[in-house]
């Protein structure tokens, strides 16, 4: 007797029971935020604040998006593997365990027509035989299921004897451990080849990663001035080695900074080269101005060639801090005392207020040249009264005019710039060389509009710090008033 569908059917049917996940909950038992179901909704309902969740700043790392990337996809991979190897070799255990049962059936089937005694894992209408089986039996079809017997896995398989069920069993325990033991391995080489993987990916991802944050290093320090920064990408050094894309990128942006520091450069010596020019003609001509007769023409003459010698001095100083070549001469000094010179030797009406006085290590030439800067700036450009307060290592300088322009708060000064909030004065260099000299004597120089108006500017010196009790040493002792 050849086998039925029906065989296949009852084997698929105990597989599909054994693997169906169970059912979800309805998502229309109970209403959100509520513990229980509405027919109708409320004409208002307040909807609950949202609070927004921070997402910690590692999450948007590229290495961290890789790494979820590689490990959903190997596990998406090794479960799609892992089912296809449990599907084939459990369908190849149950056939195998189901040739032999029925093969043991058409046997005994052969022993029970002749009338001979049925061997003991053969038996008639047996009380364990399951149901479903047994009916199939009784219909005088041939079947196989596996089912538990006392308690262990069977397989059953079942035929028509006499309008009744011959059945015999075969020990199904070893082809269980089999399956199991296989799931098993599949789970156990699953993770071990998903963190291999993850770990070969990650690392591949955190050497691109780091040469992406040496190139962004070099670019913020191209952006701070340092044109002497390249990121020297040792994949450009080799024209016949093909480039990737990071390779790309850092090769763009050397040949930026090259091209870039090569056109500072010569605005650099163009401006040094014409101060320099400019010096002999004006000496010239101050030469021959004192000569003139006494008179207003004389006095114009005289004061339009000492503002030509005071650019062209302001342009050769700028020359010098754009190449970045000055040196500081360090040393201790009282800051309020220094203020109180830098307003006595500017001549103009400035108030001086040292809310907190304090020792500075700086260079006096170069501090005291952007505090004038600053206090002539305030008198030029805006309006009395001008108030220069020391409160420790800060000095604000502070006037009462229309204010810094929009310009100069978003980006700083600019050379020969001439807007300004009012529309009828400018700033020329004096600002610029403030800004450069702060930043050669180790301080930050801000700017800012007061909210009940006028100009402020905020000078912030390292501050001295003393070791011992003795008082600090100063060279403007003789400067006091």
């Amino acid at each position: 007797m050849s086998r039925t569908t029906p065989s296949r059917s009852a084997s698929s049917r105990t597989a599909a029971s054994r693997e169906a996940p169970s059912p979800a909950a309805s998502p229309h038992d109970a209403s959100p935020g509520t513990g229980t179901a509405r027919a109708n909704p409320p004409r208002k309902r307040l909807r609950p604040r949202r609070r927004g969740l921070r997402v910690p700043a590692w999450t948007a790392t590229l290495t961290w998006k890789a790494a979820c990337f590689i490990t959903v996809m190997c596990c998406a991979l090794a479960a799609l593997l892992g089912v296809l190897v449990h599907v084939s070799v459990t369908r190849q255990t149950v056939e195998q365990a189901r040739d032999k049962a029925l093969s043991r059936l058409e046997d005994v089937t052969k022993q029970y027509e002749a009338g001979e005694p049925l061997p003991p894992f053969a038996s008639l209408d047996p009380p364990e035989l399951p149901a479903s089986l047994r009916e199939l039996a009784v219909a005088g079809k041939r079947g196989t299921v596996v089912a538990q017997s006392y308690g262990r896995p069977t397989m059953w398989a079942a035929g028509p004897a006499d309008d009744r069920a011959l059945a015999v069993r075969v020990d199904y325990s070893q082809s269980a451990r089999t399956i199991n033991g296989l799931d098993q391995a599949i789970l156990g080489s699953s993770v071990l080849a998903i963190g291999a993987t993850l770990l070969v990916g990650a690392f591949a991802v955190t050497r691109v990663t780091r040469r992406l944050h040496t190139t962004a290093r070099v670019a913020r320090r191209i952006s701070a001035g340092d044109l002497d920064a390249r990121v020297a990408d040792p994949r450009t050094k080799n024209p016949s080695r093909p480039l990737d894309e990071v390779a790309t990128v850092s090769s763009a942006l050397d040949a930026m900074a090259a091209t870039l520091q090569g056109k500072l450069q010569a605005e650099q010596r163009f401006t040094a080269d014409v101060a320099h020019e400019l010096r002999t003609p004006l000496t010239g001509l101050t030469a021959a101005a004192g000569l003139l007769p006494p008179g207003r023409p004389s006095e114009l003459v005289r004061d339009r060639v000492q503002a030509m010698r005071s650019l062209t001095e302001d342009l050769l100083e700028i020359s010098r801090l754009d190449t970045r070549t000055e040196k500081v001469e360090l040393d201790v000094h009282e800051l309020g005392l220094l203020a109180r010179r830098v307003v006595r030797g500017s001549g103009t009406e400035t108030e001086v207020r040292v809310a907190r006085d304090t020792y500075v290590e700086t260079d006096k030439r170069r501090l005291e040249r952007v505090l004038g800067n600053l206090v002539a700036n305030a008198h030029k450009h805006g309006a009395a009264p001008v108030e220069l307060t020391v409160d420790g290592p800060v000095v604000t300088v502070r006037d009462h005019g229309a204010g810094y322009p929009d310009y100069l708060l978003a980006h700083g000064p600019q050379r020969f710039r001439t807007e300004s909030g009012g529309g009828s004065t400018g700033h020329g260099l004096g600002l610029t060389i403030a800004v450069g000299q702060a930043q050669v004597i180790g301080g930050e120089l801000e700017f800012a509009n007061a909210p009940d108006g006028g100009a402020v500017a905020r000078l912030t010196l390292p501050e001295y710090v003393r070791l011992d009790d003795d008082a600090c040493p100063t060279d403007a002792q003789g400067d006091a008033p």
